[in-house]
């Protein structure tokens, strides 16, 4: 048991966090074979995930909570966008190949914020200073002068050198702005595509609109679970309302909460509806528990202490919706290199209250992920695909690479476990190719290898 926990531990790190450096070991056995490894795959377009109707009275009040008040809980005053049309211009700091995703995964959010959100955006010309810039550089340059930040974004500056001469003043303190002229975006070059193009959405959608986060948002980035990887059609409408005309930086938080019922009626029109009862805001207690619940650098006994104290509170706070599911996911992540029952009865438990609360989707996914992994390290190939081949179809929905990669992965060991192994290679190709996106190639081999270890003689 304990050497399938461990495992199955790795194989949720790989699914759901950052993949950053790779051991040598797996660099090596994936060049060995990169000839024979099949195209990476990349998304386009706007992801398909279904966002239930927000009635506009809860609507305003997310809007309010999401513009006036920091991550930190600091207050803000003062409404502030940019006016008039933004340019986002990218510069490569500290040499090195330029990523080549980047600047195709940019083009793409820019051309779906146009569409969506109706923001006049493009990129800047050639030599241009654009209102956002891109500032990609060496993820250890980066992390010497902003420890453990995997991407950020700041006010007031245009590029790496420019916020190397402000940091500690108080030009990037977002509480002194009463307008956005502009910002810059910091993020790892020699990451994985898929970190960079989730970086680009949050960062850019922050330095275009909400500065706060808020895990009672169960279909947004803008949300510290990081279950949502990509911008989604409720995060477009926040951004459309907050680039309506009724509105203009300057405002007081009185001047936009009047206005925002008309702009809601425009934005959202299905959404002038009876609203339902206000959402209450998540507590400091419980916010730290999931904090230390989620810490990398706590240890297992400490994070599962904290995963099972964020349960307790959220259910004493009555909570029955996403963040007590989410507890739930954290304590079984906390509990898989301690204690397989706790975790597998608190994957049973948060992939319950995510379908009743949300379907099956992205949320119920990472739920069935690991209980699809339980199944085919006991050897259950059919159990294991039952979870599978509900989750997948969400993963892809959700544009997560990782996540699919990683039950296409776990799909072709099943299905050779069924002796079907003609079609457990052709999947196995597929997982590989949004492998290399999910993860990059210098880890892809050690990410596919945790999967097949977790086969009964594999």
């Amino acid at each position: 048991m304990r050497r399938t926990l461990a495992a199955l531990t790795l194989m949720a790190l790989a699914s759901c966090t950052p993949s950053h450096t790779a051991p040598q070991a797996a660099r090596a056995s994936t060049a060995a074979s990169a000839q024979t490894l099949p195209d990476m795959r990349r998304f386009t377009g706007r992801p398909d995930v279904p966002v239930p109707l927000q009635p506009n009275g809860q609507l305003a009040r997310d809007f309010m909570a999401l513009t006036f008040q920091l991550e930190t809980g600091r207050q803000l005053d003062t409404f502030t966008r940019f006016e008039g049309p933004i340019t986002v211009a990218v510069e490569i700091v500290g040499g090195g190949p330029v990523p080549p995703t980047l600047e195709p995964d940019l083009d793409d959010l820019l051309a779906r914020l146009r569409a969506e959100a109706g923001i006049d955006i493009t990129r800047a010309a050639e030599g241009e200073l654009g209102s956002i810039t891109v500032s990609a550089l060496p993820r250890a340059m980066l992390q010497r002068h902003v420890p453990g930040a995997a991407c950020f974004v700041v006010p007031r500056v245009a590029g790496w050198k420019e916020y190397l001469r402000r940091r500690f003043g108080p030009e990037i303190d977002w509480t002194t702005l009463t307008t956005r002229t502009r910002a810059s975006v910091f993020l790892p070059t020699d990451v994985s595509p898929q970190e960079i193009r989730d970086c680009l959405h949050e960062e850019v959608a922050q330095a275009l609109g909400p500065l706060n986060d808020l895990y009672r948002l169960p279909h947004s980035v803008f949300n510290d679970d990081n279950l949502h990887v990509v911008l989604t059609s409720y995060d477009m409408t926040i951004l459309r309302a907050t680039y309506d005309d009724a509105l203009s930086s300057g405002m007081t938080q009185q001047q936009v909460a009047d206005r925002l019922p008309a702009i809601l009626a425009r934005v959202n029109p299905r959404g002038r509806r009876a609203d339902r009862v206000t959402i209450p805001e998540s507590t400091a207690n419980w916010n730290a528990a999931l904090q230390g619940a989620l810490n990398p650098g706590g240890s297992d006994t400490a994070r599962l202490a904290h995963a099972k104290n964020a349960v307790t509170l959220a259910q004493a706070a009555g909570w029955r919706d996403e963040r007590l599911a989410f507890s739930h996911l954290a304590l079984g992540r906390a509990a898989l290199p301690l204690d397989g029952d706790v975790a597998i009865a608190a994957f049973l438990e948060a992939g319950a209250l995510y379908e009743g609360s949300l379907g099956n989707g992205l949320q119920t996914a990472q739920a069935s992920l690991q209980m699809a992994a339980f199944a085919l390290s006991s050897g259950q190939a059919d159990a294991a695909l039952a979870f599978l081949d509900r989750a997948i179809p969400a993963a892809d929905g959700a544009q997560n690479a990782a996540l699919l990669a990683t039950l296409l992965l776990l799909r072709a060991e099943a299905t050779a476990l069924q002796g079907a192994a003609a079609e457990a290679d052709r999947i196995r190709r597929v997982g590989l190719a949004w492998g290399r996106y999910a993860w990059g190639d210098g880890a892809l081999a050690l990410r596919s290898a945790e999967v097949a270890g977790l086969r009964p003689g594999a």
